[in-house]
């Protein structure tokens, strides 16, 4: 399941992976984001937020995903992950390639610091 808020004030999309992503799980947040984006031109951040990455469930989960960050990678100013996972290192230098957005590695704990620098 992918949990998501968007936090108005602060244009921070904030997405709490706690099982493996389905298709359906990007159905909601892709509506939520574009009118978030048609209201207000773009999102400062996204915040990445999960002890560890919990992959994906299928080939379509995969595909939902990739789908939506070609949607809206150019909507987005930074991207911040606050995990302890193994896999980040590996994801954050792959995100890189995918967006124009600078892309940083928090520690989990270390959500405030996450949040405070996706604000910009």
């Amino acid at each position: 399941m992918l949990d998501y808020s968007i936090l108005e004030p602060e244009g921070v999309l904030v997405l709490k992976p706690d099982a493996p992503l389905k298709q359906e799980d990007f159905t909601g947040l892709s509506e939520a984001v574009g009118a978030y984006i048609a209201k207000h031109g773009k999102l400062h951040g996204v915040l990445v937020y999960a002890k560890k990455f919990p992959g994906w469930e299928d080939l379509s989960g995969f595909s939902a995903h990739m789908h939506f960050v070609r949607e809206h990678r150019t909507k987005v100013a930074r991207i911040a992950a606050a995990t302890d996972s193994i896999v980040a290192d590996v994801v954050e230098s792959i995100v890189k390639y995918f967006t124009p957005a600078e892309v940083r590695r928090f520690h989990f704990a270390e959500f405030d610091e996450a949040l405070a620098w996706v604000k910009i």
